[in-house]
């Protein structure tokens, strides 16, 4: 009957675990499911290691509300992941797949450079398009794909809307213009000379100016570092992740682990012999130092001084006082 018993509960025990592994393992399905619907991302598990996956699709939206019909990448909803990313210690490396039109110029700036400024491991992949605004978000990775079917147009900032014909808005176009220049030539093997002649090219596109590259061109140019699709991204994002150390590792560092060891008292002094203390007989009090007395010498070794004579109008008491002097007159006669 014990044994029965045992072994019912023990049945039971085990029909409760595969239940509760079941509603885990739906729960967390649902998790995703939530997690793609609304934020376009998913965080996959069962891989070498734990990575992200962001994607970037539609176009850009920025500080204005596009129409419903537009397919938008909304960036008040990227930077709070990005940042969630980079400070979650379980997640391992960041996978970005691009496949934008573009949008908002200070939108995309602002995300790709929080892309480029990650500790955590990045990779984007470029698929179908990653236009306009779309090349920079593709290089700020640390390592970018493209694939060979998708294209990248590199045109100059464009603006729409009622402008100031000044010569001041010419000079916020130059200079906005040099922002997403810079970003892109110090995130990618591209030339600064290279890419505004690519961007100022008028024989490639009917109603506009700027460049339309394949991927083959794209990796050619240096913009992106080379032709692949998914599996290239994900075993380059392991690679990549392997080579640096983890990131819980690094939690538990102390703050001065880079400095280098710390030498204790006495390290890397040569040992000598032992000196050995002799007792002194303890020396007589010192009296403080005064005033040299003065040495008596007799009065009739000192020179006597000579008298000074004072002059008339300075003597004081008992001396006659001088005549006063006649006012000369005429002289008298003889006889």
């Amino acid at each position: 009957m014990r044994r029965s018993q045992e072994s019912q509960t023990e049945y039971l025990d085990e029909e409760q675990d595969s239940s509760e592994e079941e509603n885990d393992s739906q729960s967390q399905r649902e998790e995703d499911r939530d997690q793609i619907y609304y934020s376009g991302s998913v965080t996959p598990e069962g891989g070498r290691h734990k990575i992200h996956c962001l994607t970037i699709i539609g176009q850009v939206e920025g500080h204005y509300i596009l129409p419903p019909q537009n397919k938008t990448t909304k960036y008040e909803h990227v930077i709070p992941q990005l940042v969630a990313i980079e400070q979650d210690s379980s997640i391992k490396g960041l996978l970005i797949i691009l496949n934008t039109v573009g949008g908002d110029v200070e939108a995309g700036l602002a995300i790709a450079e929080l892309v480029s400024g990650m500790k955590t491991p990045t990779v984007s992949l470029v698929l179908g398009g990653g236009h306009s605004i779309g090349v920079p978000l593709a290089v700020s990775a640390q390592y970018s794909f493209i694939a060979p079917t998708a294209t990248m147009t590199v045109h100059p900032v464009r603006m729409n809307g009622v402008l100031l014909g000044v010569p001041q808005t010419l000079s916020y176009f130059d200079k906005m213009q040099e922002r997403i220049t810079s970003f892109v030539c110090q995130n990618s093997r591209i030339p600064s000379e290279r890419f505004k002649e690519l961007m100022m090219e008028s024989g490639e596109l009917v109603m506009d100016i700027g460049t339309v590259l394949d991927g083959e061109m794209a990796v050619k140019e240096g913009l992106i570092d080379s032709l692949g699709g998914l599996n290239e991204a994900v075993e380059k994002l392991y690679e990549l992740i392997e080579a640096q150390p983890d990131k819980e590792e690094l939690e538990d560092l102390p703050p001065d682990a880079g400095k280098g060891p710390r030498k204790a008292k006495g390290e890397g002094k040569k040992p000598g012999p032992k000196r050995t203390r002799i007792q002194e007989e303890p020396a007589p009090e010192k009296r403080s130092p005064g005033r040299p007395r003065k040495k008596r010498v007799a009065a009739a070794l000192l020179p006597h001084p000579m008298p000074i004579p004072l002059p008339p109008q300075d003597r004081v008491g008992g001396g006659e006082e001088p005549k006063p002097k006649r006012r000369p007159g005429r002289p008298r006669k003889e006889g």
